[in-house]
């Protein structure tokens, strides 16, 4: 393990070492979230905060789901640094594509109370056919497009039944939202979906309000 953690782990003695390193290492490179019975420094709170410093030193948190299984992300503010810098930002395309999929896989079924409200992963596919339909994309970009968000964990590709064709969901890297990063998304979504809507107006007053805020404090 590289000596950057070293000062975090020095105290321990080579067994707790062991186990904060191994659930480092599966937060970090599972597709799912892990579950803290396997792992002592999950369930442990002093071992737990360790293996959170150890992931503060490239700006990533660990991020619970379903109250005892764990994974790592982006913190929120480290996150917000990525996505103003152009070079980290996917194609246009791509994202059009990924909103497309958020909201037939995802927004749809969560009006329809279908889907709990912080849930970004889908039992309910976008078939390709739908995407076709819904975007002005030649059919090779689009499926570039897909390949590409596949490639990144961004959207996976199902089947919905023994004589369904499927299509696509949201895929494994939405297990990595942060709380805050999972509200953002959901108030992207209304803002893609419902522009005009009474919802989309109240997320841009309430943006305006914090914005005007921030300006006050500075």
């Amino acid at each position: 393990m590289s000596e950057v953690f070293e000062p975090l782990l020095r105290s321990f003695d080579e067994r707790r070492r062991a186990e904060v390193v191994a659930a480092y290492m599966a937060v970090e490179h599972a597709a799912e979230p892990v579950p803290e019975v396997r792992f002592a420094a999950l369930r442990e709170p002093a071992l737990r905060r360790t293996v959170e410093g150890m992931l503060a030193l490239s700006g990533r948190t660990l991020v619970r789901s379903e109250q005892t299984r764990w994974i790592s992300g982006y913190r929120d503010d480290v996150a917000a640094e990525l996505a103003a810098d152009p070079a980290c930002v996917p194609p246009v395309q791509e994202r059009a594509v990924l909103t497309l999929v958020l909201i037939h896989s995802v927004a749809i079924p969560r009006a329809a109370g279908l889907l709990a409200d912080d849930s970004w992963l889908s039992p309910h596919p976008t078939p390709l056919e739908e995407l076709r339909r819904r975007t002005q994309l030649p059919v090779g970009e689009l499926e570039a497009a897909l390949r590409r968000l596949r490639l990144a964990g961004l959207v996976s590709q199902v089947k919905a039944g023994a004589d369904d064709a499927g299509g696509f969901v949201p895929g494994p890297q939405f297990h990595r939202l942060t709380a805050g990063a999972r509200r953002r998304l959901q108030e992207e979504l209304i803002l893609a979906a419902g522009p005009d809507s009474p919802l989309a107006a109240a997320i841009r007053a309430r943006r305006r309000g914090r914005e005007r805020d921030q300006g006050e404090n500075r």
